[in-house]
């Protein structure tokens, strides 16, 4: 049976070549590695006269067509009584071929150059477009990145925000440590230091991958320490106001969930650690008072924590009992209305927004919130309440005021304030009111 394309892609490497055969002597070879490469055996002058064997070059970059034409064409030249092998080795045309025989075998050299120069430099070209950082960086994303991460959409970003359009034509082999520097300068330059180590961490990784490939043998990443570039972990970020407030409009202009938003926003307005929102119950909600009662086997110190609700706080809350499909949980996971979303759902949707902010982690905020109450000239005892961190020392031990009044008026000047960082300069606040208790307030 006669070959096709299909039969030809499914043909699968053994332990010893085999051979497949098409028509007037043309064949593939499929070779132990896995390479098929075409040839063909013809005689001249006759069934009695010595079998000869010529090779065109593998498939696919020869196709099924290809062949065939060049099968035909040298069984031409030998039914002519020439041999497509010696011309193709160089030898000359005899001198007694008749004119029409050795202008047909002129043919066939200057044809069998020309593509076998054609398809050389296509090869070649191929092989250099493969490693280029771009098409290996793509590949490696698609084979190693993108299986073994559980959120690789973070790794795609950096790799088309920043590593492609700066070095994604150059070699592989090429790319050097100023390279990769002059990316983490962009992306700190931006004031994302954080981003500038993770990009120089997924580059470490592609480049590890590059040398297993070997395609290179240097990993200009690795060369780079990453204390160079920025501390592993944010500790000490507190965002200006106007990055509170840019934060904040990305969160809501995004597609997340909408209990998602809300959360951020309550964790930025209520100063409580991720766990202690997340794992909120409507048991522990007074919306009537305008408190929240955190018992004390939620907090880390084991001690009841008692927050006040500001208006904008209040509100949020009385959507999110609509949102909540009547779990007793505030934020009830998809799965089970009997658990609360998971520890990381936030982290999760923080990481995959679009903003330029310098890179925080959640916790920062209330590092933010503390930030600026300070700067307001708010007693640092009401603060330190409001955080349930405990006073230290004999000054802890003899201050025992909870400064209720005091807090409650603090966290809605905080409110307040984090409002007229969300406007957009019109006076307008983009995410609109939460629900009847705010419309009432406002």
């Amino acid at each position: 049976m006669a070959l096709s394309d299909t039969k030809l892609r499914n043909l699968k490497p053994a332990d010893k070549g085999y051979q497949e055969a098409d028509e007037g002597g043309l064949f593939v070879e499929v070779m132990p590695g896995g390479a098929k490469v075409w040839r063909m055996r013809y005689r001249i002058g006759g069934r009695g006269a010595k079998q000869e064997k010529i090779t065109l070059g593998d498939y696919p970059t020869y196709s099924l067509a290809e062949a065939r034409s060049w099968r035909d064409d040298c069984k031409i030249l030998a039914g002519r009584g020439l041999s497509p092998m010696a011309l193709r080795r160089g030898d000359a045309i005899p001198e007694d071929a008749a004119p029409a025989v050795k202008e047909l075998a002129q043919a066939f050299i200057g044809e069998w150059c020309l593509k076998t120069r054609e398809k050389v430099r296509i090869k070649e070209e191929a092989a250099r477009e493969a490693d280029t950082v771009e098409a290996f960086a793509r590949r490696w994303y698609a084979e190693i990145a993108e299986p073994n991460n559980s959120n690789p959409r973070n790794i795609l970003r950096a790799l088309e925000k920043d590593v492609i359009p700066a070095i994604g034509s150059k070699q592989v082999a090429d790319v050097t440590v100023t390279d990769i520097l002059t990316i983490t300068d962009t992306i700190k330059n931006r004031g994302a230091d954080q981003m500038a180590l993770q990009t120089r961490n997924v580059l470490k990784r592609l480049f590890a991958y590059a040398i297993a490939r070997e395609k290179t043998q240097f990993n200009p990443a690795a060369a780079i320490e990453a204390k160079f570039i920025a501390s592993a972990r944010s500790r000490d970020v507190a965002l200006s106001p106007e990055e509170v407030g840019k934060l904040l409009r990305a969160i809501y202009q995004s597609s997340m969930k909408r209990a998602h938003k809300l959360a951020l926003h309550l964790l930025i307005l209520c100063m409580v650690r991720k766990s202690e929102l997340i794992e909120a119950t409507w048991e522990e909600l007074d919306l009537e008072k305008a408190e929240w009662a955190i018992p004390g086997e939620r907090m880390k110190k084991d001690k009841p924590h008692l927050v006040s609700l500001s208006r904008q706080a209040v509100a949020m809350f009385e959507e999110l009992k609509g949102l909540a499909s009547g779990s007793d949980y505030v934020f009830p996971s998809v799965r089970s209305l009997k658990k609360p979303i998971s520890h990381s759902t936030l982290n999760v949707v923080v990481r995959a927004l679009e903003v330029e902010v310098r890179d925080f982690v959640i916790h920062d905020f209330r590092r933010t919130a503390s930030t600026h109450l300070h700067e307001a000239g708010f007693n640092s005892d009401w603060i330190e309440k409001s955080l349930a961190h405990e006073t230290k020392g004999i000054r802890g031990v003899y201050n025992r005021a909870q400064y209720a009044e005091q807090r409650r008026e603090m966290l809605q000047w905080w409110a307040d304030f984090v409002d007229s960082q969300i406007q957009d300069g019109r006076g307008k606040v983009i995410i609109g009111p939460f629900g009847k208790a705010y419309q009432a307030a406002v």
